[in-house]
């Protein structure tokens, strides 16, 4: 991260915390082969601390994400967060919610989401370690399911939304903020991403526009209630997304 060239940081503008500058150095894996749970684990781990400690590029951007979910959230829903890092945005809208469960693959980013809730106790707030790869909550238990900075980084978008949709009641919401690789300028995914995974820097990412992912919710037989962008700051690559389970 330390070494991450000037075209990468071109990504800081857009809102969310510091994944959006990191979301580009690690992925899950693209192929059955790729990185496993515990690869990615030990990348997240190892720039925990650095992650909670980068600002927020676009604070407008975020503020304006965060109202947006707050509107859709109420205290009679049970949440799930998916790739919360180190537990920032789960914090604020734990207040919203009748509990919210925040789950993240790295031990070291929820031991410090822990850390931030010991010393500013939120209860309906939890914080666990899971995969998001992997069945995180059972079947029908939650009224909405947070995804942020998460998408691009799954294994396979298809199962990751899939195990997403079981996770919802009918009518439950995903909500969901994704960078989309593949709107980012060319030099960044043909030249940069490259040449850092050749260094070792930059892990495979999913390459998907917006409409991609778009395609990619309704095949789980959600209807899209909105699609938005709510960047202030130059060009915004993260797709805000809000998708309904048929009741």
């Amino acid at each position: 991260m330390d070494s991450m060239p000037a075209l990468i940081q071109q990504l800081a503008p857009v809102p969310m915390p510091a994944r959006a500058i990191a979301s580009i150095t690690e992925s899950s894996p693209s192929t059955p082969g790729g990185t496993s749970a515990a690869r990615k684990a030990r990348f997240w781990d190892r720039i925990a601390v650095k992650y909670a400690a980068d600002p927020i590029a676009d604070m407008a951007g975020y503020e304006n994400t965060l109202r947006r979910v707050q509107a859709l959230l109420s205290a009679d829903q049970d949440v799930l967060e998916i790739g919360c890092g180190t537990g920032t945005t789960a914090l604020r809208l734990a207040p919203f919610t009748r509990r919210l469960r925040a789950t993240d693959v790295s031990t070291r980013m929820i031991d410090i989401a822990r850390e931030r809730l010991a010393a500013k106790p939120v209860p309906q707030l939890s914080f666990a370690v899971a995969d998001a790869d992997t069945p995180v909550a059972g079947p029908s238990e939650h009224d909405a399911v947070l995804a942020f900075n998460l998408l691009h980084l799954v294994a396979d978008l298809d199962r990751a939304l899939e195990l997403t949709v079981q996770a919802l009641r009918p009518g439950g919401l995903l909500i969901t903020k994704t960078p989309c690789i593949a709107e980012m300028n060319a030099l960044i995914r043909y030249l940069a991403l490259p040449v850092m995974r050749a260094a070792g820097k930059a892990p495979h990412v999913l390459h998907f526009d917006a409409g991609m992912l778009q395609s990619a919710i309704v095949r789980q037989g959600m209807d899209i209630v909105t699609v938005e962008r709510h960047g202030t700051r130059g060009k915004d690559f993260r797709v805000f997304i809000v998708a309904r389970k048929p009741t």
